[in-house]
This record gives C-alpha cells, structure tokens and sequence, in this order.
C-alpha cells in the first residue's frame, strides 16, 4: 500500500513537472521581415503586414485581413499576437513607395 502511495505521488509531480513546461513553452515567437510596394505609403505598409502574417500563417492573415485592425498597430489575433511593426519606408521603386518592415509574432 505504502509503495503504491509512492508511486502515485511519484506520478502526480511528473505529470505537474509536464503541464509547467507544457504551459512555459506554449508561447513561441518568432522575428520576421518583409518587403511591400505600392502606390502610397500606407499601402506599401498593408503589404508588409500581410507578408508578415503570411509567412507565419496564412489563416492568421485571412483574420486580420476581415477583422478592424490598423496597419501597423499591435493586433491580437486568435492563435497569434500579431506585435508593433518597424518599417523603414522610401518613395521610389517599380509602384511608387518600398518599404521594409519587422515584427515579432507569436503563437499562443
């Protein structure tokens, strides 16, 4: 009896140890860089955003796409938290404004 009290309580701290790290790393974020062009800057911006989701994914575009958010203000998407964007913008190029720009996004 008192062996099997010992190993259920053996199991109990393993299967807690599991959830912290489980809980610790469901969060995982990731740096990406992307490049837009358009006729104005605020357009060349959208192209970078949507770049951005794209690369990390393509349903967290689609609910940024249809939702309100504003190019370039921190957005929370479901799945994802969609940060503050850097961009590094220049009239010129094939459509009118380049811009460069980053983000940090991460999965929940």
């Amino acid at each position: 009896m008192l062996k099997a009290v010992r190993m259920t309580t053996a199991l109990v701290a393993v299967a807690g140890l599991a959830a912290m790290t489980a809980s610790a790393e469901a969060k995982t974020c990731v740096k990406k860089g992307a490049i837009g062009e358009a006729g104005s800057q605020e357009g060349a911006k959208l192209q970078v955003d949507e770049a951005l989701l794209q690369a990390v994914d393509w349903g967290a575009w689609a609910s940024w796409m249809s939702s309100n958010n504003k190019v370039g203000a921190a957005a929370r998407l479901p799945g994802y938290e969609f940060g503050k964007r850097a961009y590094n913008c220049k009239q010129g190029g094939s459509w009118g404004w380049t811009c460069r720009g980053s983000a940090t996004i991460c999965k929940l």
